[in-house]
């Protein structure tokens, strides 16, 4: 009875700290999460995207899902063809269906933003930090459990055997080493659990790590993605400057060649 109830407290010990730790809590991380990125949007969308900020956030408003974060798909082709339906344009680019483009890049390269801030920003460290530190001292707690299960179980089992000699009944002494031998498995049970916590939360530290990698990628990527497309836009500028140019040459050229008598 003493060993039954003493592994059962054990057991459940190595269930209930992770909840101690408010371990766990996958969708409260996640709404955080969300907000952090509503956030980065609303707070950046009129200085990327004057003057077609309220047209944008209608656009990522109604591509919103259940999850309260915009599908870039979606957001990004509404707004598109709200601007060739009507042709929107502004005064470096007189083309809608390119400017739609545009501003569908654009919004991509906003979520993306968004997403690392929500991940890396200062609230996201905030929220890591305290779920690496739970889980340090999630850790600290099953340690202590294990160890201490590894002491009475030991005390228990040494109980049995010393008591094995002075039982004359054959039966009693093979029932008393089945106890044992029960009492060393469930032992060895408790430091595998103990066991593949450690490995599980390495397996988050190193899941952390490789998030933090790809949100870097990914900001880089779109990094990169706004720089071509700046340059491809110096280049149109630069041509449709140059094809003016050369038709008020031109224009000029004709003027002064003609014949007043003509």
């Amino acid at each position: 009875m003493q060993k039954t109830t003493f592994l059962t407290i054990a057991l459940s010990f190595l269930v209930v700290l992770p909840a101690m730790a408010q371990l766990g809590q996958v969708w409260t991380d996640f709404q955080s999460y969300s907000v952090d990125l509503q956030n980065y949007l609303s707070n950046n969308l009129s200085d990327t995207l004057k003057p077609l900020e309220i047209r944008t956030q209608s656009s990522l408003s109604g591509a919103t899902g259940e999850l309260k974060i915009p599908n870039p798909i979606a957001a990004g082709q509404q707004i598109q063809d709200d601007i060739t339906l009507y042709s929107i344009s502004d005064k470096f680019e007189n083309n809608p269906a390119v400017r739609g483009t545009s501003v569908g890049n654009e919004i991509n390269r906003l979520l993306t933003r968004g997403s690392v801030v929500g991940l890396m920003g200062v609230n996201g460290q905030v929220r890591l930090k305290a779920k690496l530190q739970n889980t340090q001292t999630t850790l600290k707690n099953i340690e202590e459990v294990v160890k201490n299960a590894e002491e009475n179980n030991q005390s228990i089992i040494n109980d049995i055997l010393g008591k094995i000699p002075g039982i004359k009944e054959a039966a009693d002494r093979v029932t008393a080493q089945a106890n044992a031998s029960q009492i060393n498995l469930q032992l060895q049970s408790i430091r595998i659990q103990g066991d593949q916590s450690k490995i599980i939360s390495e397996t988050l530290a190193q899941t952390v790590q490789t998030n933090q990698f790809l949100q870097y990628s990914n900001l880089n990527l779109a990094n990169i993605s706004q720089q071509m497309e700046e340059s491809n836009r110096a280049r149109r500028v630069d041509s449709s400057t140059e094809a003016a140019r050369l038709l008020r040459t031109t224009s000029q050229m004709d003027l002064f060649g003609r014949n007043p008598d003509n």
